[in-house]
């Protein structure tokens, strides 16, 4: 597939798709349609007004994820990551999480309170760095999206039956856009 600069902002694949379930492809090579994808995810994201977005949430099953905290930590300037592996956590913290695939459903999950992170740049170049808190949680939430995990899989089982309505609804958003894309 090939991206445009038409095609920047993507629609949120939502819950129920199968293309939140895959382990996504690494990318071999930065090249312009990785830094096109990088633009869309961040348009995306800008659109959406969230934290962070993974490749699979806008349809494409690669491993790159965007994460821009600034709005709640102003330091910490929006990145984009290829390939990225959480080489070390530490601590665990439970918090209140949510996702943008999975719209108006929220519940408690237990994540590392520290991790150091190894991933391509958008010039192709490896870099490793840490991160904690709030930061650290939206960044393995989206690298969890690139092994077909969802925040909801993390919850204890009388959670999940509880959002049981909610997630149905959005399920079935998420098979038409199946239907739609030709996800099969």
């Amino acid at each position: 597939m090939r991206w445009t600069e038409s095609d920047l902002v993507r629609e949120i694949v939502q819950y129920g798709s199968k293309v939140l379930r895959r382990t996504c492809s690494p990318v071999t090579e930065v090249d312009d349609e990785v830094r096109a994808l990088i633009r869309d995810l961040f348009d995306s994201l800008e659109e959406a007004e969230g934290v962070g977005l993974a490749a699979p949430q806008i349809g494409v099953c690669r491993r790159v994820i965007i994460v821009d905290v600034s709005s709640a930590e102003p330091s910490l300037p929006p990145i984009a990551l290829v390939n990225p592996v959480i080489d070390i956590g530490q601590g665990m913290v439970t918090a209140e999480e949510g996702c943008l695939s999975i719209p108006d459903v929220y519940g408690d999950v237990s994540r590392y309170t520290n991790i150091e992170v190894s991933a391509v740049d958008q010039a192709g170049e490896l870099f490793k760095f840490t991160a904690d808190g709030f930061y650290a949680r939206v960044l393995q939430h989206e690298i969890d999206h690139l092994d077909g995990k969802l925040f909801i899989d993390h919850l204890a089982p009388l959670k999940r039956q509880l959002m049981r309505g909610a997630l149905k609804r959005i399920k079935k958003e998420g098979e038409q856009w199946d239907k739609r894309h030709m996800i099969g």
